[in-house]
């Protein structure tokens, strides 16, 4: 039994015994972290909860594990490590969505990745170039189809070095931001900033790389940036949607180069796969499901990763505005009936739920203010007006405030390039839309 789902049952177990407060205070964000013979350790969020748990609870949660494990349970507590990032200047990393760069994004681990046989090789690869960077696989080129997990697993990668090299400059960046880098770049003549930016990097991940395609100028300069981190044991990793010889338009000293490290293909989740990835998402939710209903739920959606979280959320939404529980037999019921798209779904529907989602106001998703935190609702709702309502532009900017048709086109044909390039984009607007129409 793996380590998530002998923490999905033991919480089964945990959740009447403990109390439906105490349970979402001090069980919910603890996890195993090793079980080993008959030694189970426990990584909790904070040294609060640890010793809540330690002094509070112990005895039970032995108890839980021994009825589990039909055997005698050791049960030790640690506070998770969180990795302290290093100081450093913005503009040597890449973020989605909100601002224009940060860090990594540190909710995509390895440990939180759910392997199964379709993706366990490129999984093993993985841990691989965490042992040695550069060394292993060098490039390592990962490709599979929309929502297989290709950028969790990159950004894994790059996390776990970052976490034994606290210093290290490690840069993720999607195919679309190193083509405008390079576009801005010539444009401002400061090509020796990009190449110092770049070229300096310790481990560079690029994702969606078939989005070279036909960037001449792009490949040119990606070819050169790619030769010098080789030359310098810096490690690559690269993801695509295809394998390099299915990019149309890309160079073929740049297909040699890619193929000269370690390709993988990573296919659409089985069963059992997509069963575990439920129950890490329900964790992940604060949600527990029972058994059957993953199952339930993982035979109904033969689906991609992002898809089937996306409506994961949108069965658990629909039950809670219903004050439903979600059992198994209510979400049988939503599998046998799902209820249809809406057709009177309006724009205030549309302007509650993005508000909803991100916890806004609609005075401020509406208003004039442009702080960060408010562009990307702002541009998600236009895009779903315009896509999904098909509502004018002037409409739309009468409906947000009073803006300009101008700037309601931006807006949406900003998120039209994000939704082909972002994957977290994506998600956002899977739920959004799920919550909608449920």
């Amino acid at each position: 039994m793996d380590n998530l789902r002998l923490w999905h049952k033991f919480l089964q177990l945990i959740k009447p015994l403990a109390g439906a407060d105490n349970f979402k205070a001090y069980f919910i964000k603890t996890t195993v972290k090793s079980y080993v013979g008959d030694k189970i350790i426990l990584s909790t969020p904070s040294a609060f909860i640890k010793e809540t748990l330690q002094q509070k609870y112990k005895e039970i949660i032995a108890d839980t594990f021994e009825k589990l494990l039909d055997k005698k349970i050791n049960v030790e507590f640690i506070v998770k490590e969180v990795d302290k990032q290093p100081e450093t200047n913005d503009e040597d990393f890449f973020q989605p969505a909100q601002r224009q760069t940060s860090y990594l994004n540190p909710k995509y681990s390895l440990e939180n990745f759910v392997v199964g046989p379709s993706n366990n090789v490129a999984y093993a690869a993985a841990l691989a170039v965490v042992t040695s960077p550069g060394a292993s696989y060098n490039p390592l080129f990962i490709y599979g189809g929309t929502g297989v997990g290709k950028t969790h697993l990159m950004l894994g990668i790059g996390n776990a070095i970052l976490s034994k090299k606290p210093h290290g400059k490690i840069i993720y960046c999607s195919s679309e931001k190193f083509m405008n880098d390079y576009v801005e770049a010539i444009q401002t003549h400061k090509m020796g900033d990009l190449r110092k930016k770049y070229r300096s990097s310790d481990v560079l991940l690029v994702d969606d790389i078939q989005f070279f395609s036909g960037r001449e100028g792009t490949q040119e300069e990606f070819f050169h940036t790619f030769n010098e981190l080789i030359g310098k044991n810096s490690q690559i990793v690269l993801t695509s949607d295809r394998s390099p010889n299915e990019i149309a338009k890309i160079e073929d000293r740049l297909k040699s180069r890619f193929a000269g490290g370690l390709m993988i293909d990573i296919q659409q989740p089985d069963f059992d796969t997509r069963v575990a990835i439920l129950r890490a998402k329900c964790l992940e939710q604060g949600v527990i499901l029972e058994e059957e209903a993953l199952q339930l739920l993982a035979s109904s959606f033969d689906t991609n990763i992002r898809e089937l979280e996306g409506k994961l959320v949108g069965i658990l939404q629909m039950l809670k505005t219903q004050n439903l529980p979600p059992t198994t037999e209510n979400i049988g019921r939503y599998l046998q009936s799902p209820p249809k798209n809406n057709p009177k779904v309006d724009s205030k529907q549309v302007l509650a739920t993005v508000c909803g989602y991100f916890n806004l106001t609609q005075k401020e998703l509406a208003g004039s203010k442009r702080q960060k935190e408010l562009v990307l609702p702002r541009h998600i709702t236009m895009f779903i007006l315009s896509e999904h309502l098909k509502m004018t532009v002037e409409r739309i900017g009468q409906i947000l405030g009073g803006r300009d048709h101008t700037t309601v086109m931006h807006g949406r044909d900003k998120i039209k390039k994000l939704v082909a390039t972002d994957r977290e984009v994506q998600r956002m607007l899977i739920e959004i839309k799920n919550r909608i129409t449920n």
